[in-house]
This record gives C-alpha cells, structure tokens and sequence, in this order.
C-alpha cells in the first residue's frame, strides 16, 4: 500500500520528463519550416525581375519565329545581340553612351541648381513668388520638345542649345518638388524656431530643410529621367556622337537591330542612374525624415 504511490510519482515523474521533448522539436521544426519558406520568398522575389526579362525575350523571339512582326520592323533578340557586339567592337556603342550621359548629366546639373534656388525663393518669399512664379507656370506647361526650334534659332546646333534644352526640361520637375517641399513647411515649427532665437539661416538649415528635402529628391530623380529624355531629342542634329543621333542614322539606314541596340543602351542607363541616385539618397531620406 505504501510502496504503490511511490511507484505511481515515479511514473509521474517518468511520463512528465519526455513530453517536454517533443514540444521543444515540434517548435524547432516549426521555426525551420517558416525560415525555409521565408527564405524560399525571398529567393522567389530576388528572381522575379530575371524571370520577367526572361518571358520578355522569349515571347519577342516567338513573335518574330512565327512572323507576327516583319523582320525589318522588329528584329530577332539574336540579331540585336550580334548588332551590340559590332557596335561594341567598334568603339561606337561606348563613346554614343558616355556622349550622351556626360550631355545629360551637365544639362541636369545646370538645370537642377537654378530650380533649387528659385524654388526656395519662391517657396520662402512671397515677393519672389509673385514675381517670378506667373511666368514660370506659363511656360512650364510647353513641352521642352517644342522649344527645339526656337533653341537652335538662339543658339545654333552645337553644345549650347543642347546643354539649354536639357537644363530648361529638369528645371520644371526639380523646381515644382522643391517649391512645393519649401512652401509646405509647417507654421509651428517655424515659430518654435523662432521663439528659441533661432536664426534665418538655422531655421532654414534646421527647420526648413530637413521637411522640403525628400520633395526635393524627389524632383531630382524625375530630372534625371528627364535629362535623358531630351538629351535623345536634341541629339538628332548637329552632333556625330550620342545615342540620340546613332538613334536617328539607325531609322534613315533601316537598321531595326542597331535601333534596338541604342534603346537598350539609354534604357540601361537610365536605370543604373536612377538606382544610384536613389541608393545614394535613400539614407538622407531617411534623416530628413528623422529630423523634420
């Protein structure tokens, strides 16, 4: 009689001991399922841009095997590739890209430091706003495209009028965002700056700016595209290098595949720009939102 719950606790204590096992593994196992499938989405994620580049080419190649689009229209993925390799081996595909993006790249930087200062002004100083803001939005809805004729009756065909063109197209958008990221800063924060003393120029640095600087990026990354854009339209005449130009001897030589080529070319560089831009701001972003 005594000796029964003896037995009956060592049972207790023996039945008690396993069950704490199989409920550590069961969590473990549960805990490498969920980090298999997570790295499994990940993994998914990371290739869905090469898949869709993929399923691109494919459906083109397929288009053109079964002849839904004539050869002199759209060429073969493999004839665009052989086309780049000629242009490569030439010299022509680098020096068109480094001509265009250096025209673009001085028309963006032109066009983007006279739209900051002008969008802080008319942004901070309603005196600049009534002066300069009426005319700007009369031109501003003129696609820059349109003024190429009155650019080349001003400055010629030569670097000029490109280097104007490309300035006054990023001007628009970098200007729009910083006006609108300077006018939008908040009354009580000013005050506050204010009311501690704090200058015009450490209110600026320290209040204004920090608030306006996310629109002003994003002004500036749409002048990048813009850039680009216009730098291929001014292009056409009055320079024997560039894209923009290679573009147009590609269309009066119907050559489809070196067509294709160049499209490649500024599509590629466009987006390495942008992604630069954009990895190279994304922690200024983020102060200024930390800061405002």
């Amino acid at each position: 009689m005594v000796s029964a719950p003896a037995r009956g606790s060592g049972a207790l204590r023996s039945s008690g001991v396993p069950t704490a096992v199989p409920l550590s593994s069961a969590a473990g196992a549960e805990r490498r399922r969920r980090d298999r499938g997570e790295l499994a989405r990940l993994a998914l994620l990371s290739a869905l841009p090469i898949l869709s580049l993929v399923v691109v080419v494919i459906g083109w190649d397929a288009a053109v095997r079964f002849e839904l689009f004539s050869a002199r229209l759209l060429p073969a993925p493999a004839q665009v590739v052989h086309a780049a390799r000629e242009m490569y081996s030439d010299g022509t595909l680098f020096a068109d890209s480094v001509a265009s993006f250096r025209r673009a790249l001085q028309g963006f930087v032109v066009g983007s430091l006279i739209a900051i200062v002008v969008g802080t002004l008319t942004g901070r100083s309603r005196i600049a706003r009534g002066l300069l803001e009426p005319t700007i939005q009369i031109v501003r809805p003129i696609p820059a495209i349109a003024l190429v004729p009155l650019t080349i009756l001003w400055f010629g065909i030569g670097e000029e009028s490109k280097l104007f063109l490309t300035s006054l197209g990023v001007f628009f958008p970098v200007w729009v965002n910083t006006h609108a990221g300077i006018a939008a800063t908040r009354d009580d924060h000013l005050r506050v700056a204010a009311s501690l003393g704090a200058s015009k120029l450490l209110t600026f640095t320290n209040v204004v700016l920090p608030g306006a600087l996310p629109s002003v990026l994003t002004g500036l990354r749409q002048g990048i595209a813009t850039s680009l854009i216009l730098i291929v339209a001014s292009e056409q005449s009055g320079v024997t290098e560039g894209l923009g130009f290679r573009l147009d001897q590609a269309r009066l030589f119907s050559q489809p595949d070196r067509l294709f080529v160049c499209l490649g070319a500024l599509g590629i560089v466009g987006a390495l720009a942008d992604q630069l831009f954009h990895q190279a701001t994304r922690h200024t972003v983020r102060w200024a939102k930390e800061q405002s």
